[in-house]
């Protein structure tokens, strides 16, 4: 009869359960791994074998044969060794057959028999939490996996702990949440002289998660703007910050298994590959804009990032979510994301500015942003000039509002945002509105909508270009308090629309 345990297999932030079965019969020795294990799950039985004879525990001279199944479901990782070592002293009845068969475990063994870290604690316990089992786990990893609070978590510091656990000698407290993480920026919107129009920008995309585009010479603020976002966002809810955890999570970016409640805040330099900004690499691991899940993806130097990383984000933009297609997996992972993006508005940097452009200007810069394609640029609701400010102007006094004050507005819209959509199945903010629930909450009156008529009659705004005024007019009614769109909502909606457009 065979010992049975189980452990997980990953599938982007999905993990799939895995049974690992052990079973020893007579025949030449031999130590067996199948189930379409990978070179890291092969090599397991080494450590194992090391583990096990640094606590004095010799494998019987027998055939041991590993079978996990599913088989034709891949196995990756080194965290198939701790489940392998229970289902091995399981059967050689070192540790009791029931509790092996009612746990799922993961962690990586070192050679003198210590159970090591690995990704995806918190997608295990979930899984474990659905099938009604304890989790097994490293020490360093009980934290993070308590955070899901329906499975009991073990966290041993060594394989003998382990064993001790199992057999009554020593039982090892179930693990305590770690500690919730939350952001301390010092980085305040305060600091930034001028600029008002593009503060004003940065609050109204903050508050609907709308995307923005900033264009303006080098040294006028765009990143500097950029940097202060996260300090005017309201924190991430609880059901938010498991959803975001569980990606950083699986990507070994969870820090001492504390949850983050800070959005993140991505910036990728515009050397990164495809699979970098998307996904893909070795085991189709997450990209920055499934990292930046829930928060801001800021992507400066917009128009050097390669042209087919660009294209790539059209469809995430409108969907919230990605699939990472290879030959061997298909995984998705969600992206709802506002993505910032900053671009100078030429190669040289100075189209605006007579004395200081190259030869080729005003030419130099049509080239330049028409690297930014039609339908990527109409997916940007806010689209605001960052101008130069003088050096004069430095020299003054802080007088704008703090991030706190700002972050204030933004909250209490984002609130009035998850009270409007309550019940409403993945709609939280008024950029995820469409159809008729777009049209519930966003018809303006009737001279707010003769005006955007005309707009669109006269600029040929495209349905998206017209729907996403719309979710933008909604968004300032909700800073401004108003339940409904009014008339002086629509042209300040209409005005970022059509800001760096040919024909304003």
């Amino acid at each position: 009869m065979a010992a049975i345990t189980y452990t997980v297999a990953f599938e982007g932030i999905e993990a799939r359960m895995v049974e690992v079965q052990c079973a020893i019969a007579p025949g030449i020795p031999a130590f067996a791994i199948v189930g379409l294990p990978d070179k890291a799950v092969t090599e397991a039985r080494e450590r194992v074998r090391a583990a096990l004879s640094a606590m004095a525990i010799a494998l019987p001279s027998k055939r041991i044969t590993i079978n996990m199944s599913p088989a034709d479901l891949p196995k990756i990782g080194s965290h198939f060794d701790l489940p392998i070592a229970v289902a091995l002293l399981a059967a050689l009845e070192i540790i009791p057959m029931d509790d092996a068969a009612q746990t799922v475990a993961l962690g990586e063994l070192s050679l003198n028999g210590d159970l090591v870290s690995v990704h995806g604690a918190l997608p295990a316990a979930m899984a474990a939490a659905g099938e009604n089992r304890q989790l097994l786990c490293p020490q360093t990893c009980g934290a993070e996996a308590a955070w899901v609070g329906d499975a009991r978590v073990i966290a041993p510091r060594s394989l003998a702990d382990m064993i001790r656990h199992f057999n009554g000698q020593s039982i090892i407290p179930p693990s305590q949440p770690g500690e919730v993480q939350h952001g301390n920026s010092t980085r305040d919107m305060s600091e930034v002289k001028g600029q008002e129009r593009a503060k004003r920008a940065l609050e109204i995309a903050a508050a609907g998660r709308h995307h923005l585009l900033l264009v303006g010479p080098p040294g006028s603020g765009k990143s500097m703007l950029a940097a202060r976002i996260p300090g005017i966002l309201p924190p991430l809810t609880p059901t938010e910050a498991l959803e975001t955890s569980m990606i950083h999570s699986v990507s070994g970016l969870l820090d001492a298994g504390g949850i983050n409640r800070e959005r993140p805040f991505r910036e990728p330099h515009h050397t990164a590959s495809m699979a970098a900004i998307v996904g893909g690499g070795r085991g189709a691991k997450p990209g920055e804009i499934s990292l930046a899940h829930n928060g801001v993806l800021f992507m400066d130097e917009f128009p050097e990032f390669p042209r087919t990383v660009l294209e790539t984000l059209r469809q995430p933009l409108e969907t919230g979510e990605v699939v990472v297609a290879r030959a061997n997996a298909h995984i998705k992972y969600p992206c709802k994301f506002m993505l910032v993006a900053a671009a100078n508005p030429c190669k040289c940097g100075y189209l605006t500015d007579a004395g200081r452009a190259c030869s080729r200007a005003p030419i130099c810069g049509e080239d330049y942003m028409g690297r930014i394609s039609g339908p990527l640029m109409d997916r940007f609701d806010l689209r605001v000039e960052v101008p130069p400010v003088a050096f004069t102007d430095l020299d003054l006094p802080q007088d704008g509002e703090s991030s706190e004050s700002i972050g204030a507005r933004v909250n209490k819209a984002r609130m009035a945002q998850t009270d409007r959509f309550t019940g409403k199945d993945h709609l939280r903010v008024n950029a995820d509105a469409e159809g008729k629930v777009l049209d519930e909450i966003a018809t303006p009156d009737a001279e707010g909508r003769a005006l955007l008529t005309r707009v669109a009659e006269r600029f040929g705004l495209s349905a998206r270009g017209y729907h996403r005024v719309l979710r933008v007019a909604r968004t300032i009614a909700d800073l401004d308090g108003s339940d409904g769109v009014r008339h002086p909502h629509i042209p300040e909606a209409v005005s970022y629309r059509l800001a760096l457009s040919k024909d304003d």
